[in-house]
């Protein structure tokens, strides 16, 4: 579509050679660094609606679920390649839109959209890929946690899927102050770029991952990539999410176990540097790094009362 390469071209650094206009696009790695490449698709009415949300809106969590991915290997992300599935109800004006939402969060990303397609498609629909770079010494995986590390994460959880709630069931309330917060924590999610590039440059972080499906899901992936268990002493739930609770009668906890694509950072961090590791963190980003509980020697996820938490977050082969 004309005029997208220039509005594309706003946020290209200058390892990205040939962007948006050729068969394919060109981009120089850094010799120092490993590349680290992630696919997401969002899909209308599964990942996002119309009803709830804006063109800009749609476009920014789309990108934002890939760079989540990005920030939870501690790496920085250069280039974005975009495959956008449009019908009737995507005319020109909601495509700019999308677009537009994409690189205003490129751009502070430092993230360059270098190419793509366009289809047609029965739904709306956007398949991203985001190439990042990481130092090897400072790329986190999801398999490091070691018996005692501490379970730390960025924030609390269950603002997102608190959000849609909101939108889905009362769109007439999402601008209350108290509600408000989940619906921007839906419609805008945050990826923790800065937060995983300084948990990559500390040797004290073990693991690391991003809470895309919900506590229970994503906790227990970790569990099992690293062969240990781990004790929950208790779930951190979102002020926004207990807002949203107490209106629809759900059970707070279950949106921060069990909602999903909140994007904080789950961290496996050694146990003795863990408080100057939580001070530093509140020094830099100005809120606290939340202790969970401890990842342990067994297998499977319990709360501190023994009591087996089952993993019943977000899966799309699960009906």
């Amino acid at each position: 579509m004309a005029g997208l390469r220039a509005m594309c071209a706003t946020a290209a650094p200058r390892n990205v050679v040939l962007g948006i206009g050729d068969d394919a696009a060109v981009w120089r790695p850094s010799r120092s660094n490993l590349s680290v490449i992630t696919t997401d698709a969002l899909v209308e009415d599964i990942h996002f609606t119309l009803t709830g949300m804006s063109a800009e809106d749609v476009g920014h969590r789309a990108l934002a679920a890939n760079l989540s991915d990005i920030a939870a290997m501690g790496a920085r992300p250069v280039l974005a390649t975009i495959a956008l599935g449009v019908n009737a109800r995507s005319d020109e004006a909601w495509i700019r839109g999308c677009y537009a939402g994409m690189i205003a969060l490129a751009a502070r990303a430092g993230c360059a959209i270098a190419g793509g397609d366009i289809t047609r498609s029965p739904v709306i629909s956007l398949a991203i890929t985001v190439v990042g770079e990481v130092r090897s010494s400072n790329c986190k995986r999801r398999d490091g946690a070691r018996p005692g590390d501490i379970i730390a994460l960025t924030g609390p959880l269950g603002a997102s899927r608190a959000g849609l709630e909101i939108v889905r069931s009362h769109p007439g309330r999402a601008e209350e102050d108290a509600l408000a917060p989940a619906v921007a924590a839906f419609r805008r999610p945050e990826p923790r770029l800065p937060e995983g590039r300084w948990f990559g440059a500390s040797h004290n972080v073990h693991a690391l991952m991003d809470s895309s499906d919900g506590l229970s899901t994503d906790l227990a992936r970790m569990c099992v990539a690293s062969g240990v268990g781990a004790t929950i002493d208790a779930v951190p739930v979102h002020a926004a999410a207990r807002a949203v609770a107490a209106l629809t009668g759900d059970e707070a906890e279950s949106y921060a176990l069990d909602g999903g694509e909140d994007f904080e950072l789950i961290a496996a961090v050694a146990p003795r540097p863990f408080g100057y590791l939580a001070s530093r963190f509140r020094a830099r980003f100005g809120r606290d790094l939340v202790r969970v509980g401890t990842f342990t020697a067994g297998g499977g996820v319990r709360h501190a009362s023994g009591t087996a938490i089952v993993s019943s977050g977000w899966d799309h082969l699960r009906t």
